[in-house]
């Protein structure tokens, strides 16, 4: 009996040993739940230099010089010189036209301004003999000799009226030759022989010339790298030609920016060796000294919410929101403005989770 009570005993101090060690656990694990993780931070310094920095950017290479050729007078085609990929040289003849009555007002034109030369001379050597005779008193009325002068000037006016439209005439007929402006290559043709010229159409030009022994390459920059100037230098890859590697100098700037891309168009002259042509894709290195020395933090602490851009101080051993404006980006670091101070506290790796406030050792 004895034994039996002993063994009892055993069992209700092992299942109070048990029940006593559940509780503990159950407490610690409260313990754990209730006192939270110290929230640790990274921090970086705020410093004052000049970002220089690198990117690549798409640009493409265009004919320095392009024009679409369309008549300036009605008519048909009677000629066509050249053909796609013709090469051409200024003054050249491209085509010529035919319009029969342009040539008929021209032969009417200048048969009035004959007639109107020959009334002229008339008149005026008529009024040459009455002035020789009024030098004799009471020979010839000055009536006569005034009318006589103002018929001359009329005449005078008629004829410099009747030689210039004929000299229009002839202007009109010299647009029946299209000649080449400058030198290049035909790139496109839309005409054949036969065919109406109308000067009114303009869907589709006659030829198209594109000067393609030196190019432009045109390159959209951000506003950021507005410190580039003429003259600087930028390397770029011609993507069709297995990424061939090229330079150029920056020959103009428009100086202004896009206002909706925030880009300004930029322009490097290339000479053409005889592989680019116009339309080719190219990627530019673009290589900035950055601005004046300014503000630079890592790029990480910069928080961009959907209201405002900022960064997290501390200051008295607590965050604070600065708004900031980026200037550049490179090499995970940004120029800033904002109300920073140099040497001042920030957090690297900040987050919009990160209140306003929070105490920070």
């Amino acid at each position: 009996m004895i034994k039996y009570r002993n063994i009892a005993i055993v069992k209700i101090f092992f299942l109070a040993f048990i029940l006593l060690s559940c509780s503990d656990k159950h407490d610690n694990e409260q313990k754990a739940v209730q006192t939270p993780a110290t929230p640790h931070y990274t921090f970086a310094t705020v410093t004052k230099e000049n970002l220089s920095s690198t990117i690549k950017l798409p640009a493409q290479l265009a004919a320095y010089r392009e024009i679409s050729i369309f008549p300036k007078v009605n008519g048909y085609v009677k000629k066509v010189y050249v053909d796609i990929g013709s090469s051409v040289k200024t003054g050249q003849l491209l085509m010529t036209l035919e319009a029969p009555e342009l040539e008929q007002a021209s032969v009417q034109a200048k048969e009035k301004y004959t007639k109107a030369k020959v009334d002229f001379l008339i008149v005026k050597e008529n009024y040459e003999r009455l002035f020789q005779a009024s030098k004799t008193a009471g020979a010839v009325s000055p009536l006569d000799l005034s009318i006589a002068k103002s018929k001359v000037t009329e005449d005078s006016i008629l004829c410099q009226q009747e030689k210039a439209n004929w000299q229009m005439q002839q202007t009109m007929i010299a647009y029946l030759n299209i000649t080449a402006p400058f030198n290049g290559v035909i790139t496109e043709r839309n005409t054949h022989e036969g065919a109406l010229a109308s000067a009114t159409l303009k869907d589709k030009p006659m030829l198209e010339l594109k000067q393609i022994n030196h190019l432009r390459l045109l390159i959209d920059l951000p506003e950021n790298f507005s410190t580039l100037k003429e003259k600087d230098s930028v390397t770029f890859y011609i993507t069709a030609l297995n990424n061939k590697k090229m330079s150029a100098v920056i020959s103009r700037k428009s100086d202004n920016v896009n206002t909706q891309y925030r880009f300004e168009r930029v322009e490097a002259d290339v000479q053409n060796d005889g592989t680019l042509t116009p339309g080719m894709y190219a990627d530019v290195i673009v290589k900035s000294n950055g601005n004046e020395p300014s503000l630079v933090v890592p790029a990480s602490a910069i928080v961009t919410s959907t209201q405002r851009k900022y960064v997290l101080a501390v200051r008295n051993n607590k965050t604070v929101k600065v708004d900031v404006t980026t200037i550049n980006e490179a090499n995970g670091k940004a120029a800033v403005t904002g109300l920073l101070q140099e040497g001042e506290r920030i957090i690297i790796n900040a987050n919009d989770e990160i209140k306003e406030g929070a105490v920070v050792s």
